[in-house]
């Protein structure tokens, strides 16, 4: 007898749909797993088949043939353990179903018992549950608060192999899973580091709220021990709330990282990714044998932030020229081809020299001339030109250490610009999601005009320091942000003139 049971194989982040066909014929007991499987896949015969014995059914006899459609596209992962059992299951006469199994997607892993675990990329198929025009979907109990996230279908907890087929025979018995997300936001409390816990630098607090407001790059450079890793970690704490379709976007890419078994549910706040600088290319981009996304996918809607940014190898910066001029990286290997959203802030931090010292009044540099020009020649001038404002950050006297006042707004103060930049944004671009640092060429001549007494400083700052167009626009889109701040409808020229003093760090000036 044949059986068709519907389910859904990942790429990248998405979802697409997969049929598993069951074959039970005469001949031989032999049991041929076909359409492209990889390991995890072929190796679910011995699973199914304990899980069938365990759970009172019985492994079908003669020659069973498992097709995995379209056979074409090769399939990773153990969410088809489920399905092909069902497969089986229902092939075999053992199963009566009451409901048109071409209209429930089932994807679940099985343990030896029949018990279900959780497997990854639930959310992506709940949504191609409901693109596709599925009744239901059925998935593992610990993916039902992710998958449930998708409130146009009835999502189905299921604990085990026995539950699943007791749902095809009677589904009115079950109450679909629908996942209260203004709940898990509401439940959104956790601690943020505070900016008044740093001593000093309040032209970097100021530079980085201008970044926030308007979601432009930053770079910052000075001594070791001046507070550069201190300051990025809490850009988080000023940064707006996620909304709905943000958090979505967020948890699809964290659902199909493979996270051990945890249970990845809604993602409320906006991630922080903070690789190591022996990173590799294929983790900061995404991609390898068993696809997984990377840093800069990880970070989307989010935070990248890179300490020491000379140390990464050249190689793996230079991968993050796409990312940061597009919002988007495209991955394309032998076998698939797929694209990633990666729309993040990139934040980044680096000595000056070596030895650190270069800048320090009260340390001597040790650094040659030739090691210096090494050291900077690390980071390469367009990836330097994609980076909105390069700031200094310089190492601090003892009466700033010791005073007690902190230099400089908290982030509640700093959170609450940020916002009322942002909201000036929001409603400027009307309801698209674009912040000042994300205009195109068109939109700049749009919403940054110029006076000519402006434009005068600008051209004049432009030949004096040599910077591209590419910083031309930078410099644009950075004095559009401040004129938010300031809550100013034209850019005046201090809002150039402190948007230029942010391109003071390049090649030639470092």
């Amino acid at each position: 007898m044949l059986a068709r049971v519907q389910s859904a194989y990942i790429l990248g982040i998405e979802a697409f749909p997969l049929t598993v066909e069951v074959d039970i014929g005469h001949g031989e007991n032999k049991t041929e797993l076909v359409g492209l499987a990889d390991t995890a896949v072929k190796e679910s015969r011995e699973r199914v088949a304990s899980a069938l014995r365990n759970s009172g059914f019985r492994f079908p006899r003669g020659k069973v043939v498992v097709n995995l459609a379209p056979a074409d596209i090769r399939k990773e992962g153990s969410y088809l353990d489920l399905p092909i059992a069902l497969g089986l299951i229902l092939a075999g006469e053992q199963g009566n179903p009451r409901v048109d199994l071409a209209k429930i997607l089932i994807a679940g892993e099985l343990a030896l018992d029949g018990s279900l675990r959780h497997v990854p990329g639930t959310l992506a198929m709940a949504i191609l549950a409901r693109k596709n025009g599925f009744r239901a979907i059925l998935v593992p109990e610990e993916n039902a608060e992710e998958a449930g996230l998708v409130h146009e279908i009835d999502v189905i907890p299921i604990k085990n192999l026995s539950d699943a087929l007791e749902y095809l025979k009677a589904p009115t018995d079950y109450t679909p899973y629908r996942t209260d997300y203004q709940k898990l936001f509401q439940n959104n409390h956790h601690a943020t580091l505070d900016f008044e816990d740093v001593k000093g630098q309040a032209h970097v607090k100021r530079a980085l709220t201008i970044a926030s407001a308007g979601g432009h790059n930053v770079l910052m450079m000075g001594p070791p021990g001046t507070g550069k890793t201190m300051l990025a970690s809490r850009i988080p704490g000023i940064l707006p709330e996620m909304t709905f379709d943000e958090a979505l976007e967020t948890t699809q890419i964290y659902s199909v990282v493979s996270r051990k078994g945890q249970n990845s549910s809604l993602i409320t706040t906006r991630p922080f990714r903070s690789p190591h600088h022996t990173v590799s290319t294929i983790a900061m981009v995404g991609g390898g044998a068993n696809f997984q996304p990377g840093e800069v996918s990880l970070a989307h809607n989010g935070i990248l932030f890179l300490d020491e940014l000379p140390e990464f190898s050249r190689s793996t910066l230079e991968v993050l020229r796409q990312p940061l001029e597009e919002g988007f990286v495209h991955i394309r290997r032998a076998h698939y081809a797929v694209t990633l959203p990666s729309r993040f802030m990139f934040v980044s931090a680096m000595n000056p020299c070596p030895c650190g010292c270069r800048t320090d009044p009260k340390r001597t540099c040790r650094c040659s001339i030739g090691e210096i020009q090494r050291y900077i020649n690390r980071i390469s001038g367009p990836l330097l030109d994609r980076i909105d404002m390069h700031i200094e950050v310089p190492a601090l006297p003892f009466h700033e250490l010791s005073q007690d006042q902190p230099a400089g707004p908290s982030s509640s103060e700093m959170r609450n610009q940020v916002l009322e930049a942002r909201n000036r944004q929001h409603h400027r671009y009307g309801k698209t999601t674009l912040l000042n640092a994300h205009l195109d060429t068109k939109q700049l001549r749009r919403y940054c005009k110029l006076s000519n007494t402006t434009q005068q400083l600008l051209l004049c700052a432009i030949e004096h320091h040599g910077l591209s167009a590419r910083a031309h626009d930078k410099i644009l889109r950075m004095a559009r942000t401040i004129a938010d701040l300031d809550n100013s409808e034209n850019i005046l020229d201090n809002h150039i003139a402190e948007a230029i003093q942010y391109r003071s760090i390049d090649l030639k000036a470092i």
